[in-house]
């Protein structure tokens, strides 16, 4: 079996509003005295919350804390200050008349993740969600598309991973999954080319027709 796995933050929906401002609550909280901007921390959108903890506050910093103070502002208010990408509805429909299931793979916990997807009217268009557990197994997206991939027994040379951050192409790529690499939320620049996607999107309107040209779908 064939199947369409997508990325969450980044790709389907705009988290910045939210995630930066928890992550300044966490680090306030923390003691820490320079407190980044919002727009100074958004390269924490995409890989897993520990990792950009570590970055932010050192390696003897407790991690665990800091995400678990993020947690209370988060789950609170942050998990709604976000908005969906223009044209992302088009883009799903466009994505479910290929036949082939959805799947939302995403590095936050599937507990919040589902939440905000019903929030946001997402739900409906997919077939599953998969997402880290709260203790942060799983959040690295290499072990979740494998997690995804023994769950549901999708065949991954037949799959392409949707996502904006190269932490998306990279684990496609150690899963053997095609790698659409989407230019409209907060990769660095060149950050997808140098992750070697094997192809990108600039608009959420061209996607549907590239995955149906990378899998070789209109040759069926």
């Amino acid at each position: 079996m064939a199947a369409i796995f997508l990325d969450l933050d980044g790709t389907l929906i705009d988290p910045k509003e939210g995630i930066t401002g928890s992550i300044q609550y966490a680090l306030q909280e923390m003691g820490l005295e320079d407190i980044p901007t919002k727009d100074d921390l958004t390269w924490c959108i995409g890989p897993p919350l520990w990792d950009s903890f570590r970055v932010l506050l050192g390696e003897r910093a407790d991690v665990t804390e800091a995400v678990n103070l993020y947690r209370e502002r988060y789950t609170d208010t942050g998990m709604f200050e976000a908005d969906v990408y223009d044209d992302i509805g088009e883009m799903l429909e466009g994505l479910r008349e290929t036949g082939l299931p959805l799947f939302i793979a995403t590095s936050k916990p599937h507990s919040y993740a589902n939440i905000i997807c019903e929030h946001f009217g997402l739900s409906h268009f997919v077939d599953g969600l998969y997402g880290s557990e709260l203790d942060g197994t799983n959040s690295d997206k290499t072990d979740l598309l494998a997690h995804v991939l023994a769950e549901t027994g999708v065949d991954p040379n037949r799959s392409v991973m949707i996502g904006d951050r190269k932490h998306d192409i990279i684990g496609a790529q150690n899963n053997d999954i095609r790698s659409l690499g989407v230019l409209w939320g907060y990769a660095e620049e060149g950050e997808l080319h140098m992750a070697e996607a094997d192809a990108l999107a600039g608009d959420p309107t061209e996607v549907a027709e590239i995955v149906i040209e990378m899998l070789g779908l209109d040759e069926d």
